[in-house]
């Protein structure tokens, strides 16, 4: 059963110390995107599959949120809060993320290749992942015949997570997602209604259930197109053609959250 945790002025101050640490090298993460997505950007083999990309440096206020969830749970559960800013940035592997949209399923293994490179290329060194996590039965089957690890998600959604580290004298971590459109549609409404903390509306939590539902059946229709597609671009010997929207295109950043 959890309890109600009442913080003290000294765990309020160990973690403002922590934020504080993050932010006095805030600069860290802002390079480390700025050099993974220009590698990305660049590739092009992995601009055949991908729709857009989304990144983001964690905003300070979230990452105090989440040291917070993270003492509460320590707490419960009579285990030692063991973050510090020694470690801050290899147990918090979200400080910097980016998130790698595609249309459809089939995708992902040339992108999951694609960044298998990529990362040799750049010596980012591939510390957890790739790590499917769905509630969808068929979906986790369908990694696994990718050879890609897959985890029930709990909370509806559905991402394949990567964290790498770059090649550098301070240790930091980046989350990388990998999701189709269809799902991060889903991703958006529940990060920006139900999530760090669910919505008090139980219609609405509701509701977020059935549009993980149907964001997955949207997924499996696209997925459904493009196999008609090809099934009669090879019956009539058409050459396959990328859409122009399809390629990754320049975008401003955004304050948008990569997920969890």
């Amino acid at each position: 059963m959890t309890r109600h945790i009442q913080f003290g002025k000294r765990d309020l101050d160990r973690i403002g110390s922590l934020v504080q640490h993050f932010s006095d090298n805030r600069g860290l993460f802002e390079s480390l995107l700025d050099q993974l997505v220009s590698s990305l950007r660049s590739d092009s083999e992995l601009a055949k599959h991908v729709h857009s990309l989304k990144w983001r440096v964690k905003d300070r206020d979230h990452l105090r949120d989440k040291l917070e969830r993270k003492l509460i749970e320590a707490k419960n559960e009579n285990q030692q809060f063991d973050v510090t800013p020694d470690n801050l940035f290899e147990k918090v592997n979200d400080l910097a993320g980016c998130r790698i949209l595609h249309l459809y399923t089939k995708q992902f293994q040339a992108i999951h290749a694609s960044l298998n490179r990529i990362f040799a290329e750049y010596k980012y060194e591939l510390i957890e992942g790739p790590l499917a996590r769905t509630w969808d039965d068929e979906s986790r089957s369908l990694f696994a015949e990718m050879g890609i690890e897959a985890k029930e998600s709990p909370s509806l959604y559905t991402s394949v997570h990567y964290i790498i580290a770059p090649n550098r004298r301070t240790r930091v971590t980046c989350e990388i997602q990998v999701r189709t459109l269809a799902e991060e549609l889903w991703g958006e409404v529940d990060h920006t209604i139900n999530y760090p903390h669910p919505s008090e509306s139980l219609a609405c939590r509701e509701q977020i259930k059935v549009l993980a539902r149907v964001t997955s059946s949207c997924t499996r229709l696209v997925d459904a197109i493009f196999s008609s597609h090809e099934d009669h671009r090879l019956r009539n010997g058409n050459p396959l053609v990328i859409p122009a929207h399809v390629q990754p295109r320049p975008r401003k950043r955004t304050p948008r959250k990569p997920g969890r």
